[in-house]
């Protein structure tokens, strides 16, 4: 394939026609949660300390919000990866949610119901050629009541345009000091705390102003035992976990050694070791550096989809267990690389009675490597409780 072209005409017919649905085998179980917020780096008591949950709002554990992407069975990404894009690899580019009220607890079985939505193809410095196409995932309960929509983004791009015009300069992990390090322990601690300090109670939407601050959140540095962590937090990465799909990787056009057997139920049983796309397949590259390189990424790198529970997680966190996130578009610039540590900033840019009546305000957040660098943007709506007149 000698020309700069991609060619993505086999999407078109799959649009707007929903997909096979993602559904665990059992229902969740609290310590799916704990699991969760631990590799997520997200130390809220409400989700994994028993004790503290159940003097608080819901009596019990409850899952994060960020949890839901954990009951599908690839990341929310399968609606937005239908259709056959030759010599193909895909990255995330984003993730917009809309939460509903109904929360996820112990017990509850989840019903992802999944469409693909629309695609377009951009210019970009990073691929040439790039595909942008999104999927809507519906999160439903055991009762029927709709808890999330994700409209996921997936940049699919070419692997060989990407190997031809990346750079490769940044292949070793960046060293810290150990002060540097103590330094990024202190400033984890003080987000924890203001949830400490938080505790059971409420933050009223009159003491929410434009232009406060959220808290610094900062997490890392990322690892390749971290990135694992995380990759083990997503339920269908478990053996027998997931009804799953029967998804054949060489029909999405993933090229050799990355399309693998991941999802494959007839592989599943009789080899399973060979369906761990994060050893073998299309995730390989975010824990081996080698095959990292392959598909025009210098080093083992994050999860798109973890990112989006970074944010998530960032604002739930202020907002406490009587707010809630409303909705959050988020954008994905680049990745978050083993050996660089995360930094997390939101401010309040404006405040409102929304046409539904909630009390909310807008954030700006920003996620941004030790460098500065850009890592990934969003918008968010978070309904907070009011004073009782």
């Amino acid at each position: 394939m000698n020309d700069k072209t991609l060619d993505c005409s086999d999407i078109d017919q799959f649009l707007g026609k929903p997909i096979a649905p993602a559904r665990m085998k059992e229902p969740l179980h609290n310590n799916d949660f704990r699991r969760w917020v631990q590799a997520m780096h997200y130390p809220n008591l409400l989700h994994y300390d028993h004790d503290y949950a159940a003097e608080g709002r819901y009596g019990r554990l409850v899952a994060p919000l960020s949890f839901a992407v954990s009951t599908d069975d690839g990341h929310g990404a399968g609606p937005a990866c239908v259709g056959l894009i030759p010599n193909s690899h895909l990255i995330f580019g984003g993730d917009e949610w809309w939460f509903y009220g109904p929360r996820i607890f112990g017990g509850d079985e989840i019903v992802n119901e999944k469409i693909p939505y629309d695609y377009v193809v951009k210019e970009t410095k990073f691929a040439g050629p790039t595909c942008f196409q999104r999927g809507d995932n519906n999160y439903r309960n055991q009762d029927g009541e709709l808890i999330a929509r994700q409209r996921s983004t997936s940049i699919r791009y070419r692997a060989d345009l990407a190997l031809e015009m990346g750079s490769m300069d940044a292949t070793e992990d960046p060293e810290w000091t150990r002060e540097e390090l103590e330094e990024l322990e202190t400033k984890k601690y003080e987000f924890i705390r203001m949830m400490h300090d938080l505790g059971h109670g409420k933050r009223y939407w009159e003491d929410a102003n434009v232009g406060d601050e959220l808290p610094l959140r900062v997490f890392g540095p990322h690892s390749i035992a971290s990135l694992a962590t995380e990759w083990r937090a997503y339920l269908f990465t478990i053996w027998g976990g997931t009804h799953r799909p029967g998804m054949v990787m060489e029909d999405f056009g993933f090229t050799g050694d990355f399309a693998g057997h991941e999802n494959d139920p007839v592989m599943e049983r009789d080899n399973p070791e060979l369906t761990d796309g994060a050893y073998f397949g299309p995730s390989r590259g975010h824990l081996f550096p080698a095959w990292a390189r392959r598909i025009g990424m210098p080093r083992a790198y994050g999860y798109g989809a973890s990112m989006g529970a970074w944010i998530l997680d960032y604002l739930s966190g202020w907002a406490g267990e009587w707010g809630q996130v409303v909705h959050c578009n988020s954008a994905y610039r680049g990745p978050a690389f083993s050996g660089d540590a995360t930094y997390m900033t939101a401010t309040i840019v404006d405040k409102m009675v929304d046409e539904e009546g909630r009390h909310v305000v807008q954030v700006d957040c920003r996620m941004k490597n030790q460098l500065g660098t850009v890592m990934a943007t969003a918008k968010a709506e978070i309904e907070l409780p009011k004073k009782q007149a």
